[in-house]
């Protein structure tokens, strides 16, 4: 919300400097997020006047003016076609700091000789001001500008944007601001009369409201003012539109747009002999009703919308915008003025619907009262009066079949001290209180009972009104105490210890994390494939969009989808989340289980002349996961799987003991397709945090080893169906062998065939001595020895 100070100040007194004054609105809620001060730069422009107009001798289209400042006299080239004698103008002399209207930068003002004639100054449009982008004319003072003054004192002024929070409608218009701004100085609040002489036919009989939906229109005013003539709006009126960032339209538009700045209640002018039957209907819009709005939209309208109709069909989108057929032109004469309240859910649902922002569907998604309306209509109704003519009729429509009483609030001393952690004065509460509208009655001694003023929709609890108590008194202000207990024990929670430890695995191993939906749609699950239907999945009653439409059983579809949208971006990809998977239960919500999941993709490492390349394959993510489940101090295995979603033989399940941990394999390439992945191969897992979890253990400290090992090889000639992994569970069950690595697997000559050489390197240590070579060869032989019997395997 964009304020001007000077209209701010027609309300309530400022007597603050003007940066305390911003201060102690953002302190009070109303962050002032900005302060523009336009005419700090207007050094060297005066107001002047138009004393003489003449044809240049040698151009057509320019005009030479004589314009008067007070002190001088200037003759000045000039091409505006609105320049005329006796106009008061913007006058800049050499020096002034003016906007190029064809570049937008400033440039300071020089002489210059135009077609024959030298022109030391100029007459200035908006845009050379800049006041806004219209430049093709000059800008044309009020006729009382004194001739001299500098330009900064008639049209200086500061604007103060502030950020209004949605449960505060009521700042989305000066008045409420300045109640705000009263509060906070002490000042009273000068409300504009609304008075205004009603002297055409009587209401009754001209026109008709009927509301066929309560719910969704609770209010409906409306005025009639007869004879009116459509023109521009006086400059004062322009000058505040533009400064709070509205185009002047009419006098009849801008009058609508001005009050719902003024007040914060959006208003419509109908040509009121466009209306069939002079009768207007509320109601929702019928299947297939199409409807062309201001902008020249035709637009299809739904059955949840609300429209205002008349006796042939729609005519305006209630609260979001007019219909061209009934629009506001220059032979319009009769004037029907609608002022009404409408469901906020609904206009939100229609704008959103249609794609179809504007400042009225901006004030009432926010939720407006009901009072507003009628002081809002006799507002407008009184400016049109006053700046277009005409006659208003006697009395206005005012249907209001959803009246409600506003209820009082009690507001207990105990409460305010219990939230506030201070005593405040029942006399202090009171003055706060009725300083922002509130209506204050004392219930006993320390007790009130609060009725919030109409304005203020946001007021329902006994802790809104200590909300305003502090905020008026200033958060500042309230002492600083001591809490009043001591802090709660803080709660183990492993799951979330257990999330957080991986997550800082997977980023120390080089994953990037992401962040995906938990509802995907039809096509992205059916892509992935993992094993389970469609038709196992939860849908959502009411989805937002077919891409969200059913909670997901897996994290991959997610995982492999964000890879391809990246994967054209950057060579590497090494992604990972942790989030929640949905799986159906027979008679019963989804079972919702925590999961881990990763996928990597392209080349291992950047491509340098001294190293290797290659891809990140299967042992890359199996490696990951080896040192992870290490570092949780869970022992685990892999052994083989196969399913759909993974290549048939490059697949494997995490087993500890008979718990299933997760799986990790390569993607076949039929899914990767399916995902338009362009790097192969890519690799995913997955773990189970729920299985996991019982099994991690915390972290704990070990010694460095005292005493040093004894490292040997180990070559052996195995049977191609014995798992590396075998042979490395049995070499870990001789106490003395206290690390062991596999660095070597060989098939061909000399091995035969369906056989393969596996080479271990083993490290032998005791934690209390040093192993002599007797014992190390001893345990050596013994190990070699089980491995012949239980594997036949042999020494290469």
């Amino acid at each position: 919300m964009k304020l001007p100070l000077s209209w701010l100040k027609e309300y309530v007194d400022i007597t603050l400097p003007l940066p305390e004054l911003a201060h102690r609105l953002t302190m009070a809620g109303l962050e002032v997020a900005a302060v523009e001060r336009r005419g700090g730069d207007w050094e060297h422009i005066v107001v002047g006047q138009v004393l003489a107009v003449a044809p240049h001798p040698n151009a057509d289209r320019l005009k030479l003016a004589t314009i008067d400042t007070g002190a001088e006299r200037h003759t000045v080239v000039c091409g505006a076609p609105n320049l005329a004698p006796g106009q008061r103008v913007a006058f800049a002399g050499l020096g002034a700091r003016l906007i190029n209207p064809q570049t937008g930068q400033a440039e300071t003002l020089k002489a210059a000789t135009i077609r024959g004639v030298r022109s030391a100054g100029m007459a200035c449009s908006e845009r050379e001001l800049g006041l806004s982008q219209e430049h093709t004319g000059i800008l044309v003072l009020a006729p009382d500008a004194p001739v001299g003054a500098p330009l900064e004192q008639v049209l200086g002024d500061a604007i103060l944007d502030i950020k209004v929070t949605p449960n505060r409608p009521d700042c989305l218009s000066v008045l409420g601001l300045a109640r705000e701004v009263a509060a906070l100085t002490g000042q009273a609040v000068r409300e504009p009369d609304l008075s205004y002489p009603e002297e055409g036919p009587p209401m009754a009989g001209r026109a008709a409201v009927e509301i066929e939906d309560a719910a969704l229109c609770p209010r409906y005013c409306a005025s009639l003012v007869e004879g009116v003539i459509v023109g521009p709006s006086p400059a004062w009126m322009q000058e505040r539109l533009a400064a709070c960032g509205m185009r002047p339209i009419s006098n009849v538009v801008d009058i609508t747009n001005y009050v719902m700045l003024e007040y914060g209640q959006p208003l419509h002018a109908f040509d009121y002999d466009t209306l069939r039957e002079h009768r207007i209907v509320v109601r929702r819009a019928r299947p297939g009703e199409r409807l062309q709005t201001l902008d020249g939209q035709l637009r299809e309208l739904t059955p949840d919308m609300l429209l205002i109709g008349h006796g042939a069909g729609p005519v305006a989108l209630a609260g979001v915008m007019g219909g061209a057929a009934t629009e506001v032109s220059d032979e319009t004469a009769n004037i029907l003025l609608e002022s009404a309240n409408f469901s906020n859910t609904s206009i939100r649902r229609t704008s959103v619907g249609l794609r179809l922002r504007s400042e009225a569907s901006l004030r009432f998604d926010k939720g407006l009262p009901r009072e507003l309306p009628p002081i809002a209509l006799r507002r407008a109704t009184q400016l049109l009066l006053q700046l277009a003519g005409g006659r208003a009729a006697r009395g206005i429509i005012d249907a209001y079949p959803g009246r409600e009483e506003r209820r009082p609030i009690l507001l207990t001393g105990r409460r305010l001290a219990q939230v506030l952690g201070v005593s405040v004065p029942r006399e202090e509460v009171e003055r706060t209180l009725e300083s922002l509208g509130f209506s204050v009655a004392a219930q006993g001694e320390a007790d009130l009972s609060v009725t919030a003023p109409y304005w203020r929709t946001d007021i329902a609890l006994p802790d809104d009104l200590v909300e305003e108590v502090a905020r008026i008194t200033g958060y500042d202000a309230i002492p600083t105490t001591t809490l009043a207990a001591a802090l709660p024990a803080v709660q183990p929670q492993p799951g979330l210890e257990l999330k957080e430890r991986l997550r800082d695995l997977m980023a120390g191993c080089g994953l990037q994390e992401i962040v995906t939906y938990t509802l995907v749609g039809r096509a992205l699950m059916e892509s992935a494939r993992d094993g389970l239907g469609v038709s196992a999945a939860v849908r959502v009653a009411n989805p937002m969009s077919p891409e969200q439409e059913f909670l997901r059983l897996t994290l991959r579809g997610g995982l492999l989808a964000a890879l391809a949208a990246n994967a054209r971006h950057q060579e590497a990809m090494r992604l990972f989340e942790v989030g929640r998977v949905y799986l159906p239960q027979a008679g019963d919500l989804p079972q919702e289980r925590e999961m881990l999941a990763g996928a990597l993709a392209g080349p291992r490492h950047p491509p340098f002349w001294s190293r290797e390349g290659g891809s990140l394959d299967f042992f890359d993510a199996k490696g990951l996961l080896e040192e992870a489940l290490c570092r949780l101090g869970v022992e685990a295995s892999f052994q083989p799987t196969e399913e759909p979603f993974f290549l048939p033989g490059r697949a494997a399940r995490l087993q500890s003991s008979t718990v299933s941990l997760g799986v990790v394999g390569e993607v076949a390439p039929a899914v990767a397709e399916r995902f338009d992945i362009p790097l192969r191969p890519v690799v995913c897992f997955e773990l189970d945090l729920a299985a996991l979890l019982p099994l991690a253990a915390a972290p704990r400290y070990q010694p460095l080893p005292r005493f040093p090992a004894s490292t040997r090889d180990l070559a052996l000639v195995v049977d191609e169906t014995v798992p590396a992994q075998r042979v490395l569970d049995l070499i870990r069950g001789f106490s003395l062998v206290g690390r062991v690595a596999l660095f070597d697997v060989y098939r061909g000559e000399p091995v035969p065939a369906g056989k393969k050489s596996l080479a271990f390197s083993l490290a032998y240590q005791a934690p209390d001595r040093t192993l002599t070579a007797a014992e190390v060869e001893g345990v050596h032989q013994r190990l070699v020895q089980k491995l012949e019997t239980d594997l036949g395997a042999a020494l290469r």
